[in-house]
């Protein structure tokens, strides 16, 4: 039987159900005080798209939301939409879980691909004169 999700002692529909100043009081300082410094105009309308794309869920739309906003926390609202969120060169598909509540988005859009380092090409240096081609 898998474990049932709680934030801080809250389930996800109790979470769900709070009022917005209860739910800030839950977070941790950081995320605590950027809400507590209010939204930006950014902020407001990724929370707005995301509301619209929830409501057509329901009715059994697809919505696709797109964002730049990667200092945006993940609030319970959120929970079971994709967001693609951009990480500097393409928008990368989230699928929030409950488990993310109370993270920002940019956390799970990485902005750099490891290196993966390969044989060297042709004239690619004095040294790979000598690298057999077979």
């Amino acid at each position: 039987m898998p474990k049932e999700f709680t934030y801080r002692g809250y389930t996800l529909t109790q979470l769900q159900n709070l009022s917005m100043d209860e739910f800030i009081n839950l977070l941790p300082s950081r995320q605590r005080r950027s809400f507590q410094r209010g939204l930006t105009p950014e902020q407001r309308i990724l929370l707005e798209k995301i509301r619209e794309a929830k409501e057509s869920l329901r009715k059994g739309g697809n919505v696709k939301v797109k964002t730049h906003v990667r200092d945006m926390i993940i609030l319970p609202e959120m929970v079971g939409i994709t967001i693609f969120v951009h990480n500097g060169k393409e928008f990368v598909p989230i699928e929030i879980k409950p488990e993310m509540i109370g993270h920002y988005l940019g956390e799970f859009a990485v902005t750099n691909k490891p290196v993966k380092h390969g044989t060297p090409g042709i004239g690619a240096s004095r040294s790979s004169m000598y690298v057999p081609l077979k």
